[in-house]
């Protein structure tokens, strides 16, 4: 994708004065499958670190942004968010088009409202949502796949298996007769079809770019105006949404209103948040053990209230990697997760919550979820009349096995980085356990719903590919696991049926994996610290 390759390209500086990917790529900074996960506040240009360094360090922005460069930016071009982002950005192009405003009769107000319910991760949540079960979700879907499947280089060894996993995939769902994609672009696909193999690949990227262009039209001028009325009905019944219908009606009349841009001006230098008096070392395997000891307790007592409770005003987040990962399909087929953890739009207006000078303060008198909760952020803010024996005390921490599928949930929308780094050891047996845990926690929510887009077929499609790449009886032998576990998996998924041995199959592999993503954690220690010492000195 040109517009991928143009980011992976471009000076962090100049990508963080663009508020969208800045909400974007918080979110993805913040998966839990990193060992740092900071977090951009552009409304006051500051970083804030989890987990903090050693109050003895004090990081430059440079040296921040370098090993940003290096470290996660290639990750996130390879991630599904970034393809979300990129789709996100097209559609805000339309939306302030004069092409947009003379096709469907939009004022600059129009633009202007629109803009505040689909920019960032949560607008492109809310619209998926909205296109659910109706032929808008196959077409969002599509146009991601496709655009997944024209950034790889099928002529490269390493990115063909995914490229022709993608095209059967397409194959298999949204090229079938009958299909909205098909019935949509059915003079276009025509010649796809009845060309097969034969068809000179060029040609077959030619014909499926013009279906992705065809399919965004679709999206742009009839699903978005439909989401649009949506939205207004929506703000209408939602109190906290007043003020921002108002502002609307207030820009309907006002003749020339200044279109808004999609670039921050503020007047604050970078700058990274110091250590709040931390002086052990840094680990951030420890600070994830805290984080998944305080969810783990929590659910017992589900969530705690604390009516003296404030949260800080410039983030209202705990600590960035106590964030759930939510679950982006491995080949972005599936929606947009909620991200409600991460700085995002509130209501139906504004930027992301940490990008935005006009958030709102919470409510005094609050219900907490323990998954939000860290001793840096909730005890300094209580007052003497709370009473502690409300808060889980912090007993033997978990061990890493304990938080690993939370870890390798999120890994899946993150570009992999995990993987990479078993590559990179030469680790091919861990590689394909990791592909198969992977590939069954794509299965299982296709075989749980029926009622998904093109069910039938995606699990017939995923539990083939399971059996065939990792289950076939030479095969079996030489993977860690137990034969039983593996030989019951195969029977049931060579029929697309569900299993429960998917989740022994799944405990297996992680207890096999938990030690090298305890060595990945620490490579990620080590490479962050050599950033950060070195940005001191340079």
């Amino acid at each position: 994708s040109p517009l991928v390759a143009t980011i992976a390209s471009m000076d962090m500086g100049l990508l963080l004065r663009d508020d969208v990917f800045v909400d974007f790529f918080n979110t993805f900074l913040n998966l839990p499958v990193f060992g740092q996960t900071p977090i951009y506040i552009s409304s006051m240009g500051r970083w804030d670190l989890w987990p903090e360094l050693p109050s003895h360090l004090n990081p430059s922005p440079p040296a921040l942004l370098a090993w940003l460069k290096k470290h996660r930016l290639p990750h996130f071009c390879k991630s599904s968010l970034c393809l979300h982002l990129v789709l996100c950005q097209k559609l805000l192009g339309f939306i302030r088009s004069g092409e947009a405003a003379k096709l469907l009769n939009w004022q600059s107000a129009d633009q202007w409202l629109l803009e505040k319910c689909i920019s960032g991760s949560q607008g492109m949540w809310r619209f998926q949502a909205f296109v659910q079960g109706m032929a808008g979700e196959e077409l969002t879907n599509f146009w991601l796949t496709t655009e997944r499947l024209l950034g790889l280089d099928e002529s490269d060894a390493r990115q063909r298996d995914l490229y022709l996993s993608l095209l059967h995939r397409l194959k298999a769902t949204h090229l079938r007769e009958g299909s909205s994609v098909v019935s949509l672009c059915r003079t276009i696909i025509g010649s796809l079809l009845k060309a097969r193999h034969v068809q000179p690949i060029s040609t077959r990227r030619e014909i499926l770019s013009k279906m992705q262009e065809r399919a965004l039209f679709m999206i742009q001028s009839y699903w978005l105006p439909k989401f649009f009325i949506h939205c207004k009905m929506g703000m209408e019944e939602e109190k906290s949404c007043w003020p921002l219908l108002q502002e609307y009606q207030e820009r309907l009349l006002w003749a020339n209103s200044q279109e808004p841009s999609g670039f921050s001006e503020n007047l604050f230098t970078m700058h990274i948040r110091r250590s709040q008096g931390l002086s052990g070392p840094y680990c951030s395997k420890v600070a994830k053990a805290e984080i998944w000891t305080l969810v783990q307790e929590g659910r017992d007592t589900q969530e705690v209230k604390m009516p003296s409770f404030q949260v800080q005003p410039e983030r209202q987040l705990g600590p960035a990697g106590s964030t759930k990962a939510s679950r982006l399909d491995k080949d972005v087929l599936g929606s947009i997760p909620q991200q409600s953890e991460h700085p995002a739009n509130t209501a139906f207006g504004g930027k992301g919550g940490a990008t935005s000078p006009k958030r709102p303060r919470p409510n005094a008198e609050q219900v907490l979820h323990l998954e939000d909760l860290c001793e840096e952020k909730v005890l300094p803010n209580l007052r003497s009349s709370a009473p502690l024996v409300q808060l889980p005390s912090l007993k033997k921490l978990v061990k890493t096995l304990s938080f690993l599928p939370w870890a390798l949930s999120a890994e899946t929308c993150a570009g992999r980085p995990f993987r990479d780094f078993l590559k990179r050891q030469d680790r091919s047996t861990e590689t394909n356990l990791l592909d198969l845990w992977h590939d069954l926690e794509e299965f299982l929510p296709v075989v749980l719903d029926p009622s998904r887009e093109n069910s039938f077929f995606l699990r017939h499609f995923i539990g083939e590919k399971i059996c065939k790449t990792y289950l076939e009886e030479g095969t079996i032998q030489q993977l860690p696991l137990e034969t039983r576990t593996l030989r019951s998996l195969r029977n049931h998924l060579m029929s697309g049926e569900f299993s429960p041995w998917i989740f022994r199959a799944q405990k297996e592999i992680c207890e096999v994996l938990c030690c090298f993503y305890e060595e990945f954690l620490a490579d990620d220690d080590r490479t962050f610290l050599q950033f950060m010492v070195k940005g001191m000195h340079g």
